[in-house]
């Protein structure tokens, strides 16, 4: 595939993740955590023509002035912008003008592709599509929770599946005590947050080859899992209170069953599916109150070649921080990781929502400890 094809080819996923949705889903921002559909698509066309099109293509035309503020994300070097809880308050530019942004730059960047392109530029082109698929996996996970928020349930795509045919047969995998590789070693693309290869030692451990699943969840519900503080971290246990949590995200109690809201709409749980949109605090929890423990994101890489993921974000007990030898990039793109390692959890692995092609063993997610809205799980050690 060349160059422009795989960048057509990213482009289009993103607008087809939209196509289910009406003019007013796109503008709705109802939490901090997610961006409404329309800015998504503005955003990522920003990156384009701020990183590759300005710097690079001669004389090109900035398709709006205004679009640097309205949508940069948090690159400082790259100046003001709207702050993340007014993006849902953006009625202006329209879904139409988005989409027309969208196809000026697309346009721009076939004819810039053309030409022969040094490797700073393809450097910063493989990062703008990872950059996209990153968001398309945001994408979709924001239009759950807007359409999920909303009393109606309205459906995203009648039988879209949230699992995949892929399982394991219950087990467990033994990982013996030793010294480990740790980290991407390959000639493709990573992030810098993958790097630098570096060794690590474990001490042996057993690592569950499945994920737990919602009927496995309903139990530690069922045993007052969420009335019993002895199971939770502090914080985790004030932030339970505080919520009043006592299910996974998109859950409801309805005349005595258990339904959840899917993309296809509201359904009866499926007992055998892999549990889904909880936080590291109920992980955790459910991990203590089963007398086991998470993965590190150390344990979970090494023992991944044997067990299959992706079907969920897998939480770990790992904080995010920097490898051994880390260090940013000048400029803008120095902002793209190390900034945020600071108070958030690695989740390993990839989930329903992550786009082809888009995932590796080494490949390192992170969030706030509280969140539910993506597609996160839970793999057990002991």
């Amino acid at each position: 595939m060349t160059l422009v094809e795989e960048y057509l080819q990213i482009r289009k996923y993103s607008e087809q993740v939209c196509e289910p949705l009406q003019t007013e889903d796109y503008v709705v921002q109802p939490v901090v955590d997610v961006s409404p559909p329309k800015w998504h698509l503005g955003h990522t066309t920003w990156f384009f023509e701020t990183f590759i099109l300005k710097p690079f293509s001669s004389n090109y035309q900035v398709y709006n002035d205004d679009y640097n503020f309205v949508f940069n994300s948090y690159y400082e070097t790259v100046g003001n912008r709207v702050i993340r809880t007014d993006r849902g308050n953006l009625s202006r530019p329209g879904v139409n003008e988005i989409y027309q942004y969208r196809a000026y730059v697309d346009e721009a960047m076939v004819n810039f592709l053309a030409n022969a392109l040094n490797d700073e530029v393809r450097e910063l082109l493989v990062l703008g599509f990872n950059h996209e698929q990153q968001h398309q996996e945001l994408l979709l996970t924001d239009i759950k929770y807007i359409l999920g928020n909303n009393p109606l349930f309205p459906v995203y795509v009648k039988d879209k599946k949230e699992v995949s045919v892929i399982q394991n047969e219950p087990g467990w995998i033994d990982i013996p005590a030793g010294v480990y590789e740790i980290g991407y070693d390959g000639t493709g693309f990573s992030f810098d947050n993958e790097l630098n290869r570096h060794q690590v030692y474990l001490h042996d451990f057993a690592i569950s080859k499945t994920l737990v699943t919602n009927a496995e969840f309903l139990e530690f519900i069922h045993a007052g899992g969420y009335e019993n503080f002895n199971y939770w971290h502090s914080e985790g246990w004030d932030w339970v209170k505080s919520n009043h949590i006592a299910s996974p995200m998109y859950w409801h109690l309805m005349d005595g069953e258990w339904f959840n809201y899917t993309l296809g709409g509201l359904l009866p749980v499926d007992l055998n599916a892999p549990v889904s949109h909880i936080s590291y605090y109920e992980s955790y929890a459910y991990a203590s109150w089963k007398g086991m423990r998470l993965p590190t994101e150390f344990d979970w890489e090494v023992a991944a070649k044997h067990f299959n993921w992706g079907e969920r974000w897998e939480w770990t007990e790992s904080a995010y921080l920097a490898y051994p030898g880390f260090s940013k990039a000048p400029g803008a793109i120095g902002e793209y990781n190390g900034k945020f390692m600071v108070n958030q959890k690695v989740l390993r692995g990839a989930s329903i929502a992550t786009p082809q092609n888009h995932s590796r063993i080494t490949y390192r997610n992170f969030f706030h400890p509280h969140l539910r809205w993506q597609y996160t799980g839970i793999r057990l050690v002991k």
